[in-house]
């Protein structure tokens, strides 16, 4: 969007107001894990590493910018559930507790009032389904990793439309299939897979669709990462495939009013990995995803409203860091080519392998893989650092896995990743989440009712106010 049609957005955002204008149709749109530096990364990225240097991040082009505070109930730092349930209900609970309130008693979300009302509600991630971001606005459980009771709910929640990589209540703890499946087709929903999937959406008379990926895909509960090719996947969904089919059938069969809920999970992920690069390439396929929806704003401006938000900030990501001081190499994003959990994957695989290799032979893997050694700085005593952590993995064998939240880290990855951030000047405080503001921006009718400073549980507050 330029600037021309920027003043013209917020000129129709802040006039419809004047005349009691209610917006028919309402995204809300989570990056999960994004917090103001990630964001800040990505824009100086386009700025100073890539080959549009006067691009501007969708996001940062919408009229209204503030920002939130996300502290839980139980803590300055909250987790998703938490997080999750202050933007779906608008009250606080417990780390750990979905659709609940501190006192594990069921609070209801803006997705359900507005279902109540005959709006359509479509729900869409990278991440499952049965998350805690978008279970939280379809799912009451006093423990988050309940996800056949998250399941269930969904089938009872007359949600439209649910997509995302898998349903995890599909199996058991053991692995066994149970009968969610079952249970949401004796509710009336159709369940797809896939990119073949999303394309039936289009054929398809059903008015209760669940669309994950195939079963036995590569990416179980999670769409990959944008860095490993997971938007250009020609079998698995992506979610910029998911939001198309979930908008196409949201106007198809819900036409006068519908709220859609896009949450990109895997910046989160990533983020909690400390894998800087490749959170910066995610964001820009999230806002790739944000674009999409703008087109559908400037098509009905003065009946649609679209914010974006984080449910909390990960990791703790600066811009700038102690090895570089006031240099940041943004350049160096070009030339990672995989995730530290796909380059992770490689040197598990490589040691399960029984082979012999040399640092040699690794120095050129980094080279090729992440430009270390050749346009990525490394310093001899990076090198040192490197050369030491090497040794251990991959000659004594004897180190151990770094622990992480979503996977285990192999230890010589982690050594790498951390030599790769400091050398481009990407600094971490954290493996986890931060108690930082998480940023709000917002456009089309009565967007200007989320300025100032925030707090999380006011957005959902807000969207009622506007709707009812």
């Amino acid at each position: 969007m330029n600037i021309k049609h920027l003043l013209c957005a917020a000129a129709i955002c802040f006039g419809t107001l004047a005349y009691g204008a209610q917006p028919k149709y309402v995204f809300m749109m989570i990056g999960d894990g994004m917090g103001p530096g990630p964001i800040m990364a990505t824009q100086n990225y386009l700025r100073l590493g890539s080959e549009t240097p006067d691009a501007r991040l969708n996001m940062l082009q919408m009229p209204v910018s503030s920002r939130a505070m996300s502290y839980s109930a139980s803590s300055p730092v909250t987790d998703s559930a938490a997080a999750g349930t202050a933007l779906s209900t608008g009250s606080k609970t417990k780390n750990g507790m979905l659709g609940m309130n501190a006192d594990t008693v069921a609070v209801y979300s803006i997705a359900r009032d507005l279902k109540q009302q005959g709006w359509g509600i479509g729900i869409v991630t990278n991440n499952a389904p049965d998350d805690a971001t978008p279970g939280a606005f379809y799912a009451h459980v006093p423990s988050r990793s309940m996800y056949y009771e998250i399941g269930k709910d969904a089938a009872a929640s007359g949600v439209d439309f649910l997509a995302g990589a898998s349903l995890r209540g599909r199996k058991d703890k053991e692995g066994n299939p149970t009968d969610l499946y079952n249970i949401l087709e004796q509710s009336g929903v159709t369940i797809l897979r896939g990119k073949k999937g999303a394309e039936q959406v289009r054929t398809t008379d059903s008015r209760r669709i669940v669309l994950v990926n195939p079963e036995g895909h590569a990416w179980d509960n999670e769409m990959g990462f944008a860095i490993d090719g997971a938007d250009a996947d020609t079998v698995g969904l992506s979610l910029y495939t998911a939001t198309e089919a979930c908008l196409y059938h949201l106007e198809k069969n819900s036409p006068d009013h519908f709220f859609m809920v896009i949450e990109d999970g895997m910046i989160d992920h990533l983020l909690h990995g400390n894998d800087g690069s490749s959170s910066i390439r995610q964001i820009l396929s999230f806002d790739r995803v944000i674009g999409r929806v703008l087109e559908f704003y400037r098509q009905h401006p003065d009946e649609t409203l679209v914010i974006v938000t984080a449910d909390h900030d990960t990791g703790g990501m600066s811009n700038g860091c102690s090895t570089t001081r006031y240099k940041i190499f943004f350049d160096n994003v070009n030339h990672q080519k995989l995730s530290k959990d796909a380059f992770s994957d490689y040197c598990t695989d490589l040691l399960k392998s029984g082979r012999k290799v040399t640092w040699e032979e690794m120095e050129k893997v980094l080279a090729e893989k992440l430009g270390m050694g050749t346009v990525v700085n490394v310093s001899d005593e990076q090198e040192e650092y490197l050369k030491k952590a090497f040794d251990k993995t991959f000659v004594k064998r004897n180190a151990e896995d770094v622990k992480g939240l979503y996977k285990d880290s192999n230890a010589f990855a982690s050594a790498v990743f951390k030599v790769f951030n400091n050398s481009s000047g990407f600094g971490f405080t954290t493996s986890n989440h931060t108690g930082n503001f998480t940023p709000v921006f917002a456009i089309g009718v009565g967007s200007e009712r989320f300025t100032g400073t925030l707090d999380n549980t006011e957005i959902p507050q807000i969207l009622r106010e506007l709707t009812k």
